[in-house]
């Protein structure tokens, strides 16, 4: 995955589209959906960090991210409190990034 946001940043933000967040009815977090170059995604983010660093995508706030292709419908990212599909090219990885840079801090913005 790329080191910094700098670096997805201007690949995602001319046609970042997220819908508003929709809060668990139970478990707590938040689900974020949208998309962007081509994918769709859904993120389950939380106000603070797992107290198991494992359950959580990096230093991101999120424990589950899902990453669709829209041309062919084909999941190129899925991680559930663990990678269950890897980032399946540069694009993904770059995409993957730039929500885990910042996709909890704008759902708890709203």
């Amino acid at each position: 995955m790329a080191n910094s946001r700098e670096q997805a940043e201007p690949m995602v933000a001319d046609d970042l589209v997220i819908h508003k967040p929709i809060r668990r009815e139970m478990g707590g977090g938040r689900w974020v959906e949208g998309s962007l170059k081509g994918h769709q995604f859904a993120a389950l983010v939380f106000p603070d960090h797992a107290a198991d660093p494992g359950y959580e995508l990096g230093d991101s706030r999120i424990s589950k991210l899902w990453v669709q292709r829209l041309s062919d419908q084909k999941t190129v990212f899925n991680w559930d409190r663990g990678f269950d599909v890897a980032a399946e090219n540069e694009t993904v990885e770059a995409i993957v990034d730039f929500l885990a840079a910042g996709i909890a801090d704008h759902a708890y913005e709203v």
